[in-house]
């Protein structure tokens, strides 16, 4: 846009600001001034003008000082010097009859923003402090926060803080919130304005006399107030309830976070606050305003991650619009997905299977990944969806769906079957680099079902020269291999002219020392290689990983509640926790035998150490979540010899799996798999964090302590032969009480009844636990909460 203005007309406005018989007509005066702001805010460089309107400040006229005002605040750092003539008239304002002029003169005085000149500021704020106006009080709080923020490293005078404090009870509700983020800044090296009782019961009975923002306000700050008792607490409780259905988003998630900062260690409380704010979120989730949707979509996420059932029967209020933006979409697919269950599933996933289609890429790569996560407990109708859409021959959507199948399999290998059939007829060209490493992992994989699997290696092979991306070319040399280990007549040419190619003409140094290391892998046999390149799929296939993850604590989400962290981090990975990051403690040598009585519920342990669990101050967590592939990564690293482990025969569970996975997440043990109940071996697989409360006799106990489990259901020698050995483990015991003179014939008794009559084991089951340190007591208390849960389902 070109300036309305130049030299000329800057020179035509001095002339007019210095002409005595303009300066007589006020109103010609003013509309001159109305054009130097106009030109200003056109871009006009109209700074040479600054003398000339130092002396139209001194008028009576508000809208005129409103005016020069603006234009001196704009060109102060410009002119220093010259902003020094205009104090004079700002003080002389601080002391006119009229409170607006007043506190306009206290403003524009504090926004010149110049070092200099705070000198001959503060007298007039601090009179400003004890003015009778209210709105003078409000300018000259703000004021001295204005002042610290220019002048960060010099100290503000402590009867300034004083008198700041004394405003806290200031009639104005505004000049009370000014007054807390004045002190909020002015304090901030020293932890920001101090909440004592006084000062927060007063802020709390005040509250509704505040506006949006400044009730807001206050709750944060009432974040560092902890009641002194209980009677206490629930008093404040009672007074921010009715917040929590405000229809003001700001009030209502304010009030929540101060809920949940104080209900800390009142869970149900915690719940029933989200139950009561469960309206508001989901009132602001169909706002018309798009930013204020996408922070409500981003909170809701983290709900759901303690409450997964919180908005199940409101899942429909996610279903997405047709003109909203991807990144609202995608937000509402992710939550979709965690409100899925056995009532809604077949609803859920018609409606994600037409964003499939939908025209942003990125939502439609979202939707497919959503099935896919559904899939791992939905399998027969989220894989059909999944074939389906691969006939749609669309490159974003077909790399997507590759991608998708690649995770399922690989998390649960028992849909190989599906895949395969899907794959089976491939013809289609990617180009895009991740959907053809998918593709090429499942040839790798599933080579041996895939009657086509080696001619389109061959295609890929032929176009290895253009072939840019360093990733598709490692996955292809993978693949490759893998296949021929099952049809080595088949690829054995195509892969020595791979090897070729990547050793002597490959650029990439990671392609080339990869099929350097298979060129000279396959030089050691066969056996060698197939032992290296299969060796990893471990994965049990009766296994059915459980969806979603275990809740997790309130406490843990709850600092980030009402911040901008959510929306950042994307809600759908913030606050969750890795557990390779987990601290290796150290680990023991050698396993110890138990049995228990499945009747008493009580260990008999070999080890005179492991007694009966005392009042150890250990609860169990599940602050951490595990995935399976990190569940049997550290399940494997164990069987190197460095792991506690532990037998007890306990009773079957007469209720189904889902029963006692439910029971089990009463106590705070999660059930990642387990087999189907018709299935034999039955299986499950658990995890917890067990937590100490230290102690002076138990300094050495850490405070975090990773425990994993396999329920086994043998039914035939498995268990028989675990049995048998107990058993001698046992008599060993019995004989040595015997030689001391113990009273081993009654031990005798007691040990065989732990451990089970003759049938085998055949109704019993086996539990191992490992363990990441070497505190036994741990272990044991582990194994009485998980007896007594499985002996409790047994009678049910």
């Amino acid at each position: 846009m070109p300036y309305l203005g130049g030299e000329e007309t800057v020179r035509e406005l001095r002339r007019a600001l210095s002409n005595p018989h303009i300066q007589t007509d006020h109103l010609r005066y003013r509309n001159t001034i109305h054009r130097v702001i106009r030109l200003m805010s056109q871009g006009v460089d109209v700074s040479g003008l600054f003398s000339e309107m130092v002396k139209a400040c001194a008028t009576g006229d508000i809208v005129q000082k409103k005016l020069v005002y603006v234009f001196l605040c704009s060109y102060a750092s410009v002119n220093p010097e010259l902003s020094l003539l205009v104090i004079n008239t700002l003080r002389k304002d601080c002391s006119d009859p009229n409170p607006m002029v007043r506190s306009l003169a206290l403003r524009n005085m504090c926004n010149l923003r110049l070092p200099g000149l705070c000198e001959y500021v503060e007298q007039p704020l601090t009179a400003g402090l004890k003015d009778k106006a209210a709105c003078v009080r409000r300018v000259a709080v703000l004021g001295w926060a204005k002042i610290h923020a220019l002048l960060p490293n010099t100290e503000i005078d402590a009867a300034v803080v004083n008198e700041l404090y004394g405003l806290l009870r200031d009639p104005d509700p505004v000049v009370m919130v000014n007054c807390l983020r004045a002190l909020e800044e002015i304090l901030e090296e020293e932890g920001g304005v101090a909440i004592n009782k006084p000062i927060a019961h007063h802020l709390l009975n005040r509250l509704k006399e505040c506006d949006v923002w400044g009730q807001s306000e206050v709750l944060s700050v009432l974040q560092r107030y902890r009641p002194r008792s209980e009677d206490e607490l629930f008093d404040i409780l009672s007074l921010l309830d009715p917040a929590l259905l405000s229809h003001h988003v700001p009030i209502m998630a304010a009030t929540l976070r101060l809920f949940l900062s104080l209900c800390s260690m009142l869970p149900a409380v915690c719940v029933s606050a989200l139950e009561r704010a469960r309206g508001p979120l989901l009132a602001a989730a169909g706002s018309s305003s798009r930013e204020l949707r996408y922070a409500a979509l981003c909170h809701i996420q983290l709900l759901l991650r303690s409450e997964p059932g919180l908005m199940g029967e409101h899942y429909k209020r996610f279903y997405c619009g047709y003109a909203e933006p991807p990144y609202i979409k995608q937000s509402k697919i992710q939550v979709l997905v965690e409100l899925v269950n056995d009532d809604n599933v077949a609803v859920v996933l018609d409606e994600l299977k037409g964003y499939c289609t939908d025209v942003n890429t990125e939502t439609s790569q979202a939707a497919i990944n959503a099935i896919g996560s559904i899939g791992r407990s939905y399998d027969d109708r989220c894989l059909g969806i999944l074939t389906g859409l691969l006939e749609l021959k669309q490159e974003h959507i077909t790399s997507a769906v590759l991608q998708t199948l690649r995770d399922l399999v690989w998390v649960s290998p028992q849909y190989g079957d599906a895949v395969c059939s899907a794959l089976e007829k491939w013809e289609d060209q990617l180009q895009d680099t991740q959907g053809r490493g998918a593709l090429l992992w499942l040839l790798g994989v599933y080579g041996d079902r895939l009657s086509g699997a080696p001619y389109i290696l061959e295609d890929f092979i032929d176009g290895v020269r253009s072939e840019v991306s360093a990733e598709v070319k490692t996955e292809l040399l993978t693949a490759t291999l893998r296949v021929f280990l099952s049809r080595p007549a088949e690829t054995q040419d195509m892969m020595g002219r791979l090897l070729q190619h990547c050793i002597e003409e490959e650029l990439d140094m990671c392609v080339r020392d990869q099929a350097l290391l298979y060129y000279r892998l396959l030089h050691c046999g066969i056996e060698d290689v197939r032992r290296v390149l299969q060796c990893g799929r471990r994965s049990d296939l009766s296994l059915g990983p459980l969806i979603g993850r275990p809740p997790e604590p309130i406490s843990q989400w709850a600092s980030i509640f009402n911040t901008l962290e959510p929306l950042m981090l994307g809600a759908s990975s913030a606050g969750n926790s890795d557990p390779s990051t987990l601290t290796p403690y150290t680990l023991t040598s050698h396993s110890e035998p138990m049995t228990s009585d499945p009747h008493l519920m009580t260990p008999k342990l070999k080890d005179p150490d492991l007694t009966a669990p005392a009042c150890s101050g250990q609860c169990l967590s599940l602050s951490s979540t595990l995935s399976p592939e990190e569940f049997e990564r550290l399940w494997l690293q164990t069987e190197k010899g460095e792991f506690l482990e532990a037998y007890v025969m306990c009773p079957v569970p007469r209720c189904s799996p889902e029963s006692l996975q439910v029971a089990l997440q009463l106590v705070n043990i999660q059930t990642l798999a387990f087999t189907a109940p018709n299935k034999l071996p039955w299986k499950m697989y658990l995890y917890t964090h067990s937590s100490h409360t230290l102690t002076p006799h138990s300094s050495t106990t850490p405070p975090n302590t990773l425990i994993l489990a396999e329920v086994l259901q043998a039914g035939g020698d498995g268990v028989k032969k675990v049995k048998e050995e107990l058993i001698e483990d046992q008599e060993n015991e019995r004989e040595e009480s015997v030689k001391e003179g113990e009273g081993g014939e009654e031990r005798r008794g007691e040990m065989s009844g732990g451990v089970g009559g003759e049938d085998g084991g055949k109704g019993e089951l086996l539990v191992r636990m490992r363990q990441y340190t070497g505190e036994k007591t741990t272990l044991t208390e582990f194994l009485s909460v998980l007896t007594t849960v499985l002996n409790a389902q047994h009678t049910a």
